[in-house]
């Protein structure tokens, strides 16, 4: 998932929106006011990639709640047939699957920031873990580089004097491509001069 808020980009549907960017997520749309650029500045662009992540908080309380009934009712069973070590292993399946979720989770936290104001383009990467990288590159010399593979993969990439930093390689390739073109957008006014 990515949230974006810079120029014709985020305007519905292509419309002009003058001083006020659109943020997308998903399929929501909405609009926030933008400060006023000085004529002949570049509209500023900012964006906010997030992995994605489709069950929700209460949807794995709800998964979790329904694995362990139907473990807990499945090992009595084979508890009362005699076969007690199987109840064990059912248990052991949903500590499994909880922790797989919550690793699953935790790495939904990584989050990038890509950010285009005055002539600078700056990247963040924040871990999970709270550790931050920081990149900053000139405007003007920035490549957006977006490999298609056969099988439908992409790796989306930035370029600029012989440093290539990967980005976004927890979107999806409809999503790289739509963000690549986006960014791409954004930084021609900078390679027009």
């Amino acid at each position: 998932m990515f949230l974006a808020v810079g120029g014709d980009y985020c305007s519905p549907r292509g419309a002009g929106s003058g001083n006020l960017v659109g943020v997308r997520e998903q399929t929501e749309f909405a609009m926030v006011a933008q400060p006023e650029v000085p004529s002949g500045e570049p509209q500023p662009f900012h964006a906010v990639l997030h992995p994605h992540r489709s069950l929700g908080r209460s949807g794995f309380a709800v998964l979790m709640g329904v694995l362990t009934i139907v473990s807990i009712a499945l090992g009595t069973v084979f508890l009362l047939l005699g076969a007690w070590p199987v109840f064990g292993f059912f248990g052991l399946d949903v500590i499994l699957v909880y922790v797989a979720f919550r690793l699953s989770y935790r790495s939904g936290r990584l989050f990038e920031t890509v950010d285009l104001v005055k002539g600078r383009l700056d990247i963040a990467r924040v871990h999970p873990c709270g550790r931050r990288e920081v990149w900053s590159l000139i405007a003007h010399w920035v490549r957006v580089e977006l490999k298609r593979e056969q099988s439908g993969a992409c790796d989306l990439a930035l370029a600029s004097h012989g440093t290539r930093l990967s980005l976004a390689r927890f979107l999806s390739a409809p999503e790289k491509i739509e963000f690549a073109d986006a960014l791409s957008r954004a930084l021609a006014p900078y390679r027009a001069r």
